[in-house]
């Protein structure tokens, strides 16, 4: 359990105002000059050291991530950091909550992993459907310019470095990092091939990187309490604390920081008030946003809340957003569902999640009703695989996860309905004829 000391996010519920003067007192923009004065690869070395991992759902090592960037900008070729919060994985909630009531956090934390990077600028690419979050983020800038912590000299630092609000469109696909890049270029979102990444060629040809809100707004904290005073929190290998969104069928859905590799059921005790109908009630769980497999009650109860705990379960972390299901939920209804959402939004580039999300979308809802046919499992499984690590980007995975999770544990659910509705022999009676 995470001691309210070592929490970061001290305004997590909008109860002090979140503009620069209520900032400053929790301790924001405290001191930034020393902070940079430590030196670009002194930082970098720092949150190397803190153990800190990506927030916005893959996990990577964010200094490494930071150390990928060119020591020696070229002329003509600065170089950029893009903060992504484009926030529209289903049941994530965690950014816009950091935008609306802290942020000055991130926006400090973009000065100072910027600096640490040697970009020029970072560039927030906000989800449009976020008013009023994007109303204070721009205001929060404007303060941040004013009181001469952004532009030239920088926080008294002697460094000059900008800070843009992009809106975008409210496309999933943004999310995205190279998808994000070409929407800021004024282009289609759509995925790029990778290589070149973005650390060599990212936004308008120069280097760049992206990284989440929540992995940026935490840099300032580390560095103020030290990489040890962080990397001491949670178990190897998954250090700190994280944003967890808890939705679904508990007695108190909430946003919560909590330390990496609590277990399941302290966290839904402790902060979302028990399962709904007690824990006898818990059908299955999506541990990280939608894309991600499911696990089932039995597994999950105990299981660390991390990155590699959740991995050993064949599910994962990805943006701790925890969709809670009790044993009211039609369980393939709601994979058929998510399966719509990823139809809905692939941005067709790719013919497997082009043409294989709408294939998959329609058997599943054949399933959902038991029209189909048992033998139609196998190759809805088998269609998944194809999909799974055979397009640009991660979209095709997101879609086909899901319903793996749901045939991996679900199955005799699935073979119930078409039972039920007698299509169980419609494969063998076709193949005698």
């Amino acid at each position: 359990m995470l001691d309210d000391k070592d929490r970061i996010f001290t305004n997590l519920y909008g109860f002090q105002p979140w503009n620069l003067d209520a900032a400053r007192k929790r301790g924001d923009w405290d001191d930034t000059k020393a902070l940079m004065a430590r030196g670009q690869d002194q930082i970098i070395e720092d949150i190397k050291a803190s153990g800190l991992r990506g927030r916005g759902g893959a996990g990577f090592p964010t200094g490494m991530k930071w150390s990928f960037m060119p020591k020696e900008p070229k002329p003509g070729k600065p170089s950029f950091l893009v903060i992504n919060a484009d926030e529209s994985e289903p049941g994530s909630c965690k950014d816009r909550e950091i935008i609306r009531h802290d942020p000055h956090k991130l926006i400090e934390g973009a000065l100072i992993a910027g600096y640490a990077m040697r970009a020029r600028a970072a560039y927030i690419y906000i989800r449009g459907e976020f008013i009023y979050e994007a109303k204070v983020l721009f205001a929060a800038v404007e303060e941040a310019y004013a009181a001469g912590l952004l532009g030239k000299n920088a926080a008294g630092s002697g460094y000059d470095f900008d800070v843009f609000v992009h809106r975008g469109a409210g496309a999933y696909i943004c999310g995205e990092e190279t998808a994000q890049i070409e929407s800021l270029e004024g282009k289609k979102g759509q995925p790029r091939l990778k290589p070149p990444f973005p650390a060599g060629a990212g936004l308008y040809g120069c280097p760049t990187t992206v990284n989440n809100v929540e992995s940026i707004a935490v840099a300032p904290t580390i560095l103020r309490r030290g990489a040890a005073w962080f990397a001491g929190i949670g178990r190897e290998g998954n250090k700190g604390t994280k944003l967890f969104q808890i939705s679904g069928h508990v007695n108190k859905p909430c946003v919560v920081e909590e330390e990496m590799g609590i277990s399941f059921r302290d966290l839904i005790d402790t902060h979302a008030g028990g399962i709904r109908g007690g824990w006898d009630n818990l059908l299955a769980v999506i541990p990280g946003g939608s894309s991600v497999p499911l696990v089932p009650a039995a597994q999950i109860m105990d299981a660390p809340m991390d990155f590699d705990g959740l991995k050993a379960l064949g599910s994962g972390l990805g943006t701790a957003a925890v969709i809670v299901m009790d044993k009211s939920t039609d369980i393939v209804r709601a994979i058929s569902r998510l399966s719509y959402f990823y139809k809905h939004e692939s941005c067709g580039q790719c013919t497997p999640c082009r043409e294989g999300t709408g294939w998959m979308w329609r058997v599943m809802e054949r399933l959902r009703t038991g029209e189909a046919r048992v033998d139609e499992i196998d190759t809805l499984l088998d269609v998944t695989k194809q999909v799974e690590g055979h397009t640009i980007c991660a979209l095709g995975d997101a879609a086909a996860w899901p319903i793996q999770g749901l045939l991996r544990h679900f199955r005799p659910e699935v073979e119930r309905r078409i039972r039920e509705r007698g299509n169980d022999g419609g494969a063998m009676m076709e193949a005698a004829e």
